[in-house]
């Protein structure tokens, strides 16, 4: 799998203090430790599942969508079921997901905080969770995708999808030219995070 950008979109790292979020995580991660109920070697082992496993489920996901157009049509109609199906168990109450088509792009973001299908894409990128992501996005989509590389044209539709605490997307990309002897391994190959938040688009 190509790695996701290292980069992100210009001045993306915010300056201030801890958001309110950050705070509350970290207050009830001390007194869940304080209390008994979990460990710091426990926390550290699931993010690092989170990383070494989950951020390869969505890939596997969408390159089965390209493959399978029965599975596909489950996807779009109930997202949580068809990654059920996969034996993937979501932590959300419900899976939207969208299809990028010649006409219509699709951008996720969570304007509040930084709500994101964990179970499908691993620990949400820096930039994902920044201030300037969660806002810009929204407003000026077309420049924030041109800071990732991805640059569409004016007749392109962009729509921007907004995740909260019970309701998470994932974007089915375009499936490239040029790929349609590849494997669903090889398709998974050439997927990555950034592609299923809609900020860049998979090539072969």
């Amino acid at each position: 799998m190509h790695d996701d950008h290292d980069h992100a979109p210009t001045n993306e790292h915010d300056d201030g203090p801890p958001g309110e979020f950050e705070i509350m995580s970290r207050a009830i991660q001390e007194l869940m430790e304080e209390k008994g109920h979990v460990t710091a070697d426990a926390i550290r082992q699931t993010m690092e599942l989170y990383e070494e496993e989950y951020l390869y489920r969505g890939p596997k996901v969408i390159a089965r969508a390209w493959s399978d157009p029965a599975f596909k049509a489950h996807l779009l109609e109930d997202g949580k079921a068809a990654c059920a199906e996969m034996g993937i168990d979501l932590e959300t109450d419900l899976l939207i997901a969208v299809e990028n088509t010649p006409d219509t792009h699709n951008l996720i973001v969570c304007t509040l905080c930084s709500c994101y299908p964990r179970a499908l894409l691993g620990m949400p990128p820096t930039w994902y969770k920044s201030r300037n992501y969660r806002s810009r996005v929204v407003h000026e989509p077309r420049a924030v995708l041109k800071e990732f590389g991805t640059t569409l044209a004016d007749d392109v539709t962009i729509r921007v999808h907004d995740s909260n605490a019970d309701m998470r997307y994932v974007v089915i990309p375009m499936r490239p030219e040029g790929t349609d002897k590849m494997s669903e391994q090889q398709l998974t190959d050439i997927i990555s995070r950034d592609h299923l938040v809609g900020v860049s688009m998979p090539k072969v």
